[in-house]
């Protein structure tokens, strides 16, 4: 018998849809917003860019270290009380972000405010799935799946604005108004539900815990600075990849045997979660990887500004959110999850290759724009049915169990796409370089004539014959390493693309339940 008792209708569950959407977006948004803000920070606080990069890496360990617990602490303290308490920590460190004096305390305020942050995105998620009767779910997941999507291309953008027209504590200000409205829209509607009772002090696991925060605060590092600090040369990257190896077993072995484990591991015995949340971290990795790889190219390659790169993002963002309600519709409709997933992916590797072929050192702004549109069509078709899919046969306190698997998956599987990215562009770019160097002959007449008709314009500019060819050597350098690092970006796209190809297959061979996922469903409250 299914209780209704969280099942929202009308007025009501329209604001709680705002409220939750609102919250997702704030979090998302926060997460990428920086990006374009570093260099102003960097000048105004006086820190090196290595220091000014704690900034997003603090505030993704925030995040990816409170995700796991959500359900828990949703269940200790009520879900509304919950919520409301991850909003208010998140915006008072969103005004204590804008008031920063130093580097450090930024750092600091900063993973603050991602530990307030990482509980607003899966808490939303829950509380939108549970506001809405059964046979709308994947309209719900739909209205969420606008949030995630969109609030990474928004925040480029609007952080280049602010940066532009204001100044940097701006981008953490804004925060505020919206995070005391949602505040008060959550006292005052949101419901939490009938769990268990709490836990006595003495059961909870506070061991899990310590060892939850080493093993993805120490992941979520190696990810974040390896690439910076060469991988295993540096003693830091060695240390946190013991700590997390270490932590991980560890982590697992106190879960499945303590009473009252933080993190339920025996939900994963659930094969539509188990493969969710997979599937949620290949999501991550391309949908993280993908927004982070385009404006790289346009602003390191084409040098646009910030704000010129993250508009290019706005039609795809739109193009998803158009989407959104049309999957919904056929999810109800009982289209399969499965093939909307495999079809999305398919279309996902579409979108790679198209930017594999375009890419060049002067691609111009129209290149990408349907390109771009493709892009969003896939997100659009992975992300409400991988969400559905994952949370379509729990109950109860699972459906947070799931929600925060799939949502930790996700923020890591972004983490991993942006580390792989880095790296693999950094090494690629050299070992073209290498090869083109090798390729270009002193002796060359082509080369020569080059060489001659650089020198000749600097010349004209009035310089000396020994500079003028020094910066003809120059500008040959620079288009050799220009060229090299567009070859490494084309490979980029194109093993982006093969990855989500060869995915495919294995979605296709996910089965429901038969007739099981019906009767699980209309169970799917507590």
């Amino acid at each position: 018998m299914q209780d209704d008792s969280l099942v929202e209708y009308g007025f009501r569950r329209a604001i709680i849809t705002i409220t939750a959407i609102i919250c997702a977006l704030l979090e998302i948004v926060d997460s990428t917003i920086v990006n374009v803000a570093l260099n102003e920070m960097k000048g105004n606080l006086g820190a090196t860019l290595s220091e000014v990069g704690w900034v997003i890496t603090a505030y993704a360990i925030g995040n990816v270290i409170i995700v796991p617990m959500t359900s828990w602490l949703s269940q200790q303290f009520g879900r509304r009380n919950y919520f409301a308490a991850s909003i208010v920590i998140f915006t008072i460190f969103s005004f204590l972000c804008g008031n920063a004096t130093n580097i450090w305390e930024l750092v600091f305020f900063r993973l603050c405010q991602g530990i307030g942050g990482g509980a607003l995105l899966v808490t939303s998620q829950t509380i939108i799935t549970e506001s809405y009767p059964i046979e709308k779910r994947s309209m719900a997941q739909a209205i969420y799946g606008l949030g995630v999507i969109i609030g990474p291309t928004l925040g480029p953008p609007l952080g280049g604005y602010i940066v532009d027209n204001y100044s940097w504590p701006y981008i953490f200000y804004i925060n505020i108004p919206l995070g005391i409205i949602a505040t008060l829209l959550t006292i005052q509607f949101v419901k939490s539900p009938r769990f268990a009772e709490k836990r006595k002090a003495s059961d909870v696991d506070w061991l899990g815990i310590g060892l939850l925060a080493a093993f993805v605060g120490s992941l979520q590092y190696i990810l974040e600075r390896g690439h910076e600090d060469d991988w295993f040369e540096s003693r830091a990257i060695v240390y946190c990849t013991l700590t997390a190896g270490i932590g991980f077993i560890l982590f697992i072995w106190r879960e499945l045997t303590f009473k009252y484990p933080i993190v339920e591991l025996r939900v994963l015995k659930n094969g539509n979660l188990r493969v969710g949340t997979i599937m949620s971290f290949i999501l991550g990795f391309g949908l993280y990887g993908s927004t982070f790889i385009v404006p790289l190219y346009t602003q390191s390659i084409l040098g646009w500004t910030a704000l010129q790169s993250g508009a290019l993002m706005i039609p795809a963002a739109l193009t998803t959110a158009f989407m959104m309600p049309i999957i919904g519709r056929l999810l109800t409709k009982g289209a399969k999850q499965q093939v909307l997933v495999a079809l999305g992916l398919f279309i996902f590797f579409v979108y790679s290759f198209w930017g594999y072929k375009i890419l060049t050192p002067d691609t111009g702004k129209d290149a990408f724009f349907w390109m771009l549109i493709v892009r969003g069509c896939g997100l659009g078709l992975l992300f409400i049915p991988i969400t559905s899919l994952s949370l379509s046969t729990l109950k109860g306190p699972e459906i947070g169990q799931g929600a925060a698997f799939t949502g930790m998956m996700r923020q890591l599987g972004g983490s991993f796409g942006i580390a792989a990215i880095t790296t693999f562009i950094a090494n690629r770019s050299m070992q073209y370089r290498s090869n083109l160097v090798e390729k270009l002959d002193v002796n060359d007449l082509d080369v020569q004539q080059r060489i001659t008709g650089l020198k000749a314009s600097f010349m004209a500019k009035g310089m000396s014959p020994d500079v003028a060819l020094q910066s003809a050597y120059k500008i040959l350098d620079f288009s050799v390493t220009k060229q090299a690092t567009v070859l490494s970006y084309m490979d980029v796209f194109l093993y982006l693309g093969i990855a989500f190809l060869v995915c495919i297959p294995f979605v296709l061979l996910v089965r429901n339940k038969k007739g099981g996922e019906k009767i699980d469903l209309s169970e799917a409250m507590h």
